[in-house]
């Protein structure tokens, strides 16, 4: 069992489906007590629950939408009252498109960088104050190799997740004193639903890029964040971790 994480409270963002599932069910594995955030899919969220709490863990599902500062205090707020302060925090929910750019129009460009950029920005904040107050506390911020390995057809995904792996950094300089520390993890191409949305072509024409020759698993990238956020990783903040089959 990974240290650090027995009876802690762990909130993740976007947790009911794809790599947000996965982290949460390795999270409940080791003995964390995690709030499942959802925004829309419901019965993806009571799916995750149902098994952390068959599997004899502890888990409770929570809508809200993170890019929403109103939902987003009510959310820690709720969490907090029924499982307890947050002492990890994993910014998992995201939006991602493929875009020429031609086609990109600055509605889309928002909607991308309020749930990306925005999302975390909130939830950090609504919990920062509580785990610098405690004098500990671990955060992991999902980014993506489409941050470091610029994509014609994602500039507005790729530029919110550039922008979130500097966010960490930032945000790690400016808590380390206080024993807060903050990391991020940037998947390469994952085997989630959202790959099923990919062409052929397109998938086959990614994964020649991929040293490794394949697409990853969710459990891998979880297994990435389970390290980050446990004592095992205590002298590690502000770094950006890729899980990518040696791409990024």
């Amino acid at each position: 069992m990974t240290a650090g994480l027995e009876g802690r409270v762990a909130l993740v963002t976007g947790g009911g489906r794809g790599i947000g599932r996965a982290i949460c069910l390795a999270l409940a594995d080791t003995g964390a007590r995690v709030a499942v955030n959802y925004r829309i899919d419901a019965e993806a969220a009571d799916r995750t629950v149902d098994d952390i709490r068959r599997a004899g863990g502890e888990a409770v599902g929570y809508r809200a939408d993170v890019g929403d500062p109103e939902q987003v205090t009510t959310l820690v707020a709720r969490v907090t009252d029924e499982l307890g302060p947050v002492d990890h925090l994993v910014n998992n929910a995201g939006f991602s498109r493929l875009t020429p750019a031609g086609d990109l129009s600055f509605a889309e460009w928002r909607k991308v960088l309020t749930v990306n950029l925005d999302g975390p920005f909130l939830t950090t904040w609504a919990v920062k104050d509580g785990m610098l107050a405690r004098g500990r506390g671990s955060i992991v911020n999902i980014a993506s190799v489409a941050g470091i390995e610029p994509n014609p057809d994602q500039i507005h995904y790729g530029t919110s997740k550039a922008a979130l792996i500097f966010f960490t950094r930032t945000c790690a300089v400016a808590f380390a004193a206080a024993g807060v520390r903050v990391n991020c993890v940037a998947p390469g191409l994952t085997r989630t639903d959202r790959v099923g949305t990919v062409t052929p072509d397109v998938l086959a024409a990614t994964v020649a890029k991929i040293p490794m020759g394949r697409a990853g698993q969710p459990e891998e990238v979880a297994a990435a964040v389970r390290f980050l956020l446990s004592d095992e990783a205590g002298y590690i903040t502000g770094e950006c971790l890729s899980v990518s089959g040696g791409r990024g």
